[in-house]
């Protein structure tokens, strides 16, 4: 799977800039749907106009750790893994009677139940998901991203940025290489990342995150690992650290 983000939609942490640059790097949305594509036998791109564009490709699967791809209304979402709740989640969103509905359709109704003033933070959402996963959720009416990984960091998947400042994701590291050059890390563990949100921790999502740099075996900085900064705590405005009721015109997607 990939996904590539404007700024806009999703900027990424200035701690995965690497001061080596992008050196022989692909740039450019279409080139490197087309680097996918290539090396991704029957990958499927969708456009996002502006925003960016996500591909997805069903070769080469891991029965252990299968890749999904789903669309409701205006909201995509790729998914890698598995959800050991399934049963339980249903029933916390209402699809008990829909006998089809996986992991996808499941995490696109958790999305909307938040965007549309549901009562939880995104961070309760985050860790109600048990079991082994990546994703990336995409909301084109709003321009909102959710994308997130299990505690475990289970399943591969990596971010970036390239030379356009795109955010880079994908679970094929080599593609990110190729787009990021030195920029780029594995998503950080138990972690999400938001449009208006940013990057945070599931457990400590008050907390800021913090960027420790990592370097190669040539001894080049390549990115950072995020951890969560325990000596500091972001400063959270009254009616934000859940989602905006009656009366508000802020949602979920505008708030986090």
């Amino acid at each position: 799977m990939l996904a590539i983000f404007d700024q806009t939609v999703a900027k990424c942490p200035e701690g995965l800039k690497s001061p080596e640059g992008h050196v022989g790097a692909v740039s450019g949305v279409g080139p490197l749907t087309q680097l996918f594509a290539s090396s991704h036998e029957g990958a499927v791109t969708v456009s996002l106009g502006s925003s960016g564009a996500i591909a997805y490709d069903s070769s080469n699967q891991n029965p252990f750790l299968p890749r999904l791809f789903g669309a409701v209304d205006d909201i995509f979402c790729l998914f890698q893994g598995t959800l050991d709740n399934i049963t339980s989640l249903k029933q916390q969103y209402g699809l008990s009677n829909n006998s089809t509905a996986n992991e996808v359709i499941i995490l696109i109704e958790a999305y909307r139940s938040l965007r549309d003033r549901g009562p939880f933070h995104p961070s309760n959402v985050a860790r109600d998901l048990s079991g082994r996963f990546a994703f990336i959720l995409f909301d084109t009416s709003r321009k909102a991203t959710f994308i997130a990984t299990d505690e475990e960091g289970s399943v591969p998947f990596f971010w970036g940025t390239n030379s356009e400042d795109h955010m880079i994701l994908s679970n094929d590291v080599e593609i990110v290489k190729q787009s990021c050059g030195k920029s780029f890390a594995p998503f950080p563990k138990g972690c999400y990342f938001t449009t208006n949100g940013g990057l945070k921790s599931f457990e400590h999502p008050s907390k800021e995150m913090k960027a420790m740099p990592r370097v190669d075996s040539q001894g080049q900085v390549c990115g950072a690992n995020y951890q969560v900064d325990t000596e500091t705590k972001k400063e959270t405005k009254k009616g934000t650290d859940g989602i905006p009721r009656v009366g508000s015109a802020a949602d979920w997607s505008s708030s986090y």
